[in-house]
């Protein structure tokens, strides 16, 4: 079957335009633009109009299954940009600073709710009155590990504004939010492995072999990298030559480990993060993926929604699912920072700190949705797409509302006089000049 180009022009004019009206749209009710540019995939797309009956329309888009394979396209180049980007902003001073302690706070926030979202989900695929098969378990799993997700740009935007961000409490949180993202990531790249009926054993190899790889391989290349920065700096050229190793990487992840190509692409930019040109490439990144490539990942979401099968009890799931990602961090990571000896308060700032869900957890849904079980076509299992969206949207807003009670009346010391970097929204990056490319500046996507 053959496709107009012409007709996938017209689709890219129509998502970029309706991304940023509905994202500028949300902004301004103080959600973040991630939820517009999903809206905007809903309304432009079949998803809701398709249901409606109104006439043959079917929305403002309606692309053939050929012409979805390049917007899906698209949008998973997105998502890798997304998740390259992540691992540039990662900041090995403030892993190393907060330590074993951060580490620890991450580790309980991904381990409780993968395992109470696991929970959940067999509870609503009636277990234990009948048994569950291999791929409704995989299934519950995959929702768990939706939950494991933490939000770095929300809660980094949400502490700034606070003025908590370079507090030993505020360090602690951006600290073990990324890496919850790394945990987060590496269960759902051992779950696809694992789906189909892998062994176990077998997948954690292909995982440490991916590791050794991507840290033997990486380290040459950031060497090369700084070479190529010393003689070139703040040049296009080294934001190539880091875009064709994000690439590479997550190619080789998924081509030759079974790993996620997210996984592939995050390892990429951590193993260029902290060097002198970082910042530069970085922003290229961002301009990239913001420009095209992030906006098709996430209006790419709403379009393929279906809620042709849409249940009540698919609401009272999503509710519950709220409830347990919301729940599961501010107890798990609460109780983990008890135990290194924060205080009751200072413990349950950084359990609400870690409450918030972004494109992380999209990305997570994206790359796993494979593991979504069906038999002869129809739905068994839970697709957790509405969830998630639920999930994103209802954490955004409660994270700051939290976060400013649990700071409330609270004084805290600053962890240390050196200048920090300064984390910058989309929205302040469209309006920064070109000349300020080269400018030591952290940047993260306002979510």
């Amino acid at each position: 079957m053959e496709y107009d180009v012409m007709h996938i022009l017209f689709d890219c004019a129509v998502i970029l335009l309706s991304t940023k009206a509905f994202g500028m749209l949300t902004r301004k009710l103080g959600l973040p633009q991630v939820v517009g540019m999903i809206l905007a995939g809903l309304f432009i797309g079949p998803a809701i109009v398709g249901n409606l009956g109104i006439g043959n329309f079917k929305g403002i888009i309606h692309p053939t299954q050929i012409e979805m394979d390049v917007l899906q396209s698209f949008s998973q180049i997105g998502v890798v940009f997304i998740l390259f980007s992540s691992g540039l902003e990662t900041d090995f001073k403030e892993l190393k600073r907060s330590g074993a302690a951060a580490t620890t706070i991450a580790a309980a926030g991904v381990l409780l709710p993968i395992a109470l979202g696991c929970l959940t989900a067999l509870l609503f695929m009636g277990w234990p009155a009948k048994p569950i098969q291999h791929g409704l378990l995989m299934n519950a799993l995959f929702v768990g590990v939706i939950l494991s997700a933490t939000s770095v740009g929300i809660t980094v935007e949400t502490l700034r504004e606070l003025g908590k961000l370079n507090t030993k409490v505020g360090t602690t949180i951006l600290s073990a939010a990324i890496i919850d993202d790394v945990l987060g990531i590496i269960a759902l790249s051992v779950l696809s492995g694992l789906n189909g009926g892998g062994n176990i054993m077998q997948t954690l190899v292909k995982a440490a072999g991916f590791f050794a790889f991507a840290i033997g391989v990486g380290l040459i290349l950031r060497w090369l990298f700084t070479k190529l920065v010393h003689k070139y700096p703040h040049k296009r050229r080294t934001s190539i030559f880091a875009l064709v190793m994000c690439f590479l990487f997550a190619f080789c992840a998924e081509e030759y480990f079974d790993i996620a190509a997210i996984t592939g692409a995050y390892m990429a930019g951590l193993m260029l993060s902290g060097l002198e040109d970082t910042s530069f490439v970085d922003r290229k990144v961002v301009v990239s993926g913001y420009m095209i490539f992030t906006p098709m990942f996430f209006s790419y979401i709403g379009i393929t929604a279906d809620f042709s099968h849409f249940r009540i009890a698919g609401l009272v799931f999503a509710i519950a699912f709220v409830c347990v990602g919301i729940i599961s961090k501010i107890i798990g990571c609460g109780v983990a920072a008890r135990a290194f000896r924060y205080s009751k308060r200072d413990s349950l700032s950084i359990g609400c700190g870690m409450i918030a869900r972004g494109e992380v957890a999209l990305a997570v849904y994206a790359a796993g949705q494979g593991l979504i079980y069906y038999e002869n076509g129809n739905l068994v299992g839970i697709d957790p797409l509405v969830a998630t969206i639920f999930l994103i949207i209802c954490t955004s807003v409660f994270c700051p509302i939290l976060l400013k009670l649990a700071f409330k009346n609270q004084v805290h010391s600053k962890v240390t006089d050196q200048p920090q970097k300064v984390f910058i929204s989309s929205e302040a990056l469209e309006n920064m000049p070109d000349n300020a490319e080269g400018n030591d500046v952290h940047q993260t996507q306002n979510q």
